[in-house]
């Protein structure tokens, strides 16, 4: 198990370079460009080129990234291009809104999954019909026209949620919960109808194994059958799917966070983006990454406490 750890953490580090080193190729080819950015409109070739020298665009691209890899190390990801405030400085103020979404999310992803696929599986009827038509309506929708339905039930017709904005739990606790709750479930939607569905089918393909029937002609009780054999079996798949699901988690906060104007590290990246505020971008891909290989590492170390086969893999 412990040698299984450490090629995961191997090849989370290894993903973790390859996926920044292609973020920076991909916005610190245009050196040119994103001085003319940062100066704005009325900037002459000559300041252009002069901006493009004093932001260190001009060196080769190597040489770039090595200096920004052997700085982001030790904490520090630069400073903005455009307000000089330190990368992980807003970083701090914008990562705890969205994971404040993000995690519960997640969460209830995971349990909520875990219950609907194992009903669906083992009852059948019109609870496995619910599952099945739930996971193709949740994933076809957008989650975005999901945020805007809830605001208009939950927030403009009912008046129980807040529309917008976001209240820190320090300094409310119950506005914090009642903050996140429309983001929180607009995210929700989509996430659980692929992981129902996939437990579901984990679930199905499980039950029908040779060692179960033989388990039932023993004269073992269904439950133990299912809780203690079949759902250890079946977790292997579905957390894999649960833990990937943390990336359409990050994907879907960039708009959730947009029409529920919360000041989260999705708004952080798309603004940055607009300007070409690279530190800034830099800084999010980042972040945005460490997220998800520790959720999945995290996956990987449960798969392997529930499942003894994948230990051996």
């Amino acid at each position: 198990m412990l040698l299984n750890l450490m090629k995961n953490l191997l090849r989370s580090l290894g993903v973790l370079l390859v996926t920044t080193f292609a973020g920076f190729a991909l916005m610190f080819g245009n050196a040119t460009g994103i001085a003319s950015s940062v100066l704005g409109i009325g900037a002459t070739p000559e300041s252009v080129q002069a901006k493009v020298v004093e932001l260190g665009l001009d060196r080769p691209l190597l040489v770039q990234y090595w200096d920004w890899l052997t700085s982001a190390v030790t904490g520090d990801l630069g400073r903005s291009f455009y307000t000089g405030q330190q990368v992980s400085e807003a970083l701090s103020q914008r990562v705890p809104v969205t994971l404040s979404v993000i995690i519960p999310a997640l969460a209830l992803t995971a349990l909520i999954s875990v219950l609907l696929g194992v009903a669906a599986a083992v009852r059948g009827g019109g609870i496995d019909r619910f599952v099945q038509f739930f996971s193709v309506g949740g994933t076809a929708i957008p989650n975005f026209i999901i945020a805007i339905a809830l605001v208009f039930a939950f927030a403009i017709h009912w008046r129980i949620f807040p529309a917008t904005g976001y209240v820190a739990f320090g300094d409310d606790p119950w506005q914090w919960v009642l903050s996140i709750t429309l983001p929180m479930l607009a995210l929700l939607v989509g996430a659980v109808a692929g992981g129902a569905q996939q437990f579901r089918t984990a679930m199905l393909d499980t039950l029908g194994s040779d060692y179960v029937r033989t388990l039932r002609a023993r004269g073992m009780k269904e439950q133990p059958i299912i809780f203690q054999h079949v759902l250890r079996n079946a977790a292997a798949p579905g957390l894999t799917v649960v833990s990937l699901t943390m990336l359409s988690l990050l994907g879907g906060a960039v708009f959730i966070e947009q029409v529920f104007a919360l000041p989260g590290m999705g708004r952080l990246a798309t603004d940055a983006a607009k300007i070409s505020d690279v530190p800034m971008v830099m800084g999010t891909v980042m972040v945005t990454v460490v997220i998800v290989l520790v959720i999945n590492f995290v996956a990987d170390l449960l798969i392997q406490t529930l499942n003894p086969k994948a230990r051996m893999r």
